[in-house]
Formats: structure tokens, C-alpha cells, sequence
């Protein structure tokens, strides 16, 4: 491949992120990958001096995170599971320690991290624990709940409804339905990303 083909193709892959996330700029910042498939949110965090050609180049890169955007694509209305772009403008003197924040922020949220450190461009970048299988078993069963109860409320949000056997619910009856309601429940902010720090926050679409 020349040189012409290279610019061609980064030309390429910016036209196609500015077309998921119009006013992506070259400015510097942190950028957010995330996408949501069967109750399941996933998400990578990113740092850049120049965010839209960062964001273009793993269009065409052979990272981790990389081939998952070749499998699941970019969101669109024919694609609702692909991956959506957000952005905060900060400076690069923050870059760093904004990237760590918003990584750890996002997977106290319970996203699913495609990054496989925990940020920062220094020396002595430590991997992400949340990528290994849990350690114990009441960690896998803890887990394994929190997954159940994000996948059966993301059903019942978009494709279902409940009512009592009853009309008139016993004590008993209105207990369990509190505990269902209780349950459907789990944490499902749209976003996390906020203007805290003195960023510049801008996205496009429902992050979810």
C-alpha cells in the first residue's frame, strides 16, 4: 500500500466516524467506544492528542478492540447492536488521568472493558482485573446474578410487560411483586459521561 492509499483510507475512516458522531474533532481528549447487545454493555476508553484520527485508525488496526469493531460494526438504525462514539475534550496534560477515571468508572457501572490496561501512558501500566474470570465462587455467583438481572430487564424495558394473577393481591402476592420490580430494577443509566474535571463533554445518540 503507498502513501496515497494510506491517506485515502484514513480519509475514508474519518468520514465514517464523523458520520456516527458528527464534530469529532483533532483536538485532544478521551474518547468512548461502547455498544450493547442482549442486556450486555461493553465499552473501551480511549486517550488521543488528535481524537478523530485515533478514533478513524482502529477502523483499520489489528487491536483487540479493532476486531471487535470489524465484527460488530458501527451503530447505525440497520445495526443497533454496533458500536457508538462519544468524546470529552481535556487537555493533554489530563489525558492520563481522565483515562484512568473514566475506565475505572465504567466498569464500576458494570460495562464489560475491551481495554486491557487500566490507562495511562507512563511506565508500569497494570492490566484490568475485570477482563479475568472471577476469583471465587460467590464472586462468579454474584456475577452470574448481576448478568441475569441486566438481561431480563433489558427484555421486559423494550419487549415486555407483567401484571398480578390477582386484582385484588394478597400481602404475600405484593411482596413478590415488589421484589420483581425491585429486581427489573438494575442500574441502566443511558451515561456516565459527564462534565465533571472541566472536560468538554459532547456524543452522539443514546450511549446506552
Amino acid at each position: 500500500m503507498d502513501l496515497r492509499q494510506a491517506k485515502a483510507i484514513e480519509a475514508a475512516n474519518k468520514r465514517r466516524i464523523l458520520d456516527v458522531c458528527p464534530g469529532v474533532p483533532e483536538r485532544s481528549g478521551i474518547y468512548f467506544l461502547l455498544r450493547e447487545e442482549d442486556g450486555f454493555r461493553y465499552a473501551y476508553i480511549g486517550q488521543a492528542k488528535h481524537l478523530l484520527t485515533r478514533i478513524a485508525q482502529h477502523l483499520s488496526g489489528y487491536q483487540h478492540i479493532d476486531l471487535s469493531i470489524k465484527k460488530h460494526k458501527l451503530y447505525s438504525e440497520d445495526n443497533p447492536t454496533g458500536y457508538r462514539v462519544h468524546f470529552l475534550e481535556f487537555p493533554e496534560s489530563e489525558l492520563d488521568a481522565m483515562e484512568c477515571k473514566y475506565i475505572r468508572m465504567y466498569a464500576n457501572k458494570g460495562y464489560q472493558l475491551r481495554n486491557k490496561t487500566a490507562g495511562g501512558q507512563g511506565q508500569g501500566k497494570v492490566g484490568i482485573a475485570d477482563n479475568k474470570p472471577p476469583k471465587t465462587y460467590r464472586d462468579g455467583l454474584k456475577q452470574g446474578y448481576l448478568n441475569a438481572q441486566r438481561y431480563v430487564a433489558n427484555l421486559f424495558a423494550k419487549h415486555l410487560n407483567y401484571q398480578q394473577k390477582s386484582e385484588r393481591p394478597n400481602k404475600n402476592q405484593e411482596k413478590a411483586a415488589a421484589k420483581f420490580r425491585a429486581f427489573l430494577e438494575v442500574n441502566n443509566e443511558t451515561t456516565c459521561i459527564d462534565n465533571e474535571s472541566g472536560g468538554s463533554a459532547a456524543g452522539c445518540g443514546d450511549p446506552g
